[in-house]
């Protein structure tokens, strides 16, 4: 009889939390700088943690975890559910980075046709103080 297999029995990656982070930047085809913006930290934050300089604190972990489609317990041990490397995974991603880039153009234009408005704003009240 076959026991099911446990956390115990698999063997963990080899690598370090921070090869794991940039094997799973990789796996989505994303840059270090577009990490970054997605998950609000600097690009040297990401670049510390990848050449294991440094750790993520627990909530930016959890954060990691998700926007890589990776588990967290296997970006801290090795343990877990690895990057994606099906077709359909990548094609998720990558349309999740697009996404994400959409968003951010759109909060981009959006304070672009606030600061116009008010410029008019003020534009209009200064014509009906000069008249």
């Amino acid at each position: 009889m076959q026991h099911p297999a446990t956390i115990l029995d698999d063997k963990p990656e080899a690598d370090t939390l921070g090869g794991r982070i940039s094997t799973a930047r990789d796996a989505l085809d994303m840059t270090v700088p577009q990490l970054a913006r997605r998950l609000g930290v600097k690009t040297e934050t990401i670049a510390a943690w990848e050449g294991d300089r440094s750790e993520p604190r627990a909530n930016r972990l959890i954060m990691l975890a998700g926007i890589l489609g990776v588990a967290p317990t296997w970006l801290l041990s090795g343990f877990g559910s690895a990057p994606a490397t099906q077709p359909v995974d990548a094609a998720l991603g990558v349309i999740n980075l697009q996404l994400a880039k959409l968003k951010e153009q759109h909060q981009h234009t959006a304070a672009t046709i606030d600061a116009l408005e008010r410029e008019i704003a003020s534009l209009s009240r200064h014509l009906q103080n000069d008249a």
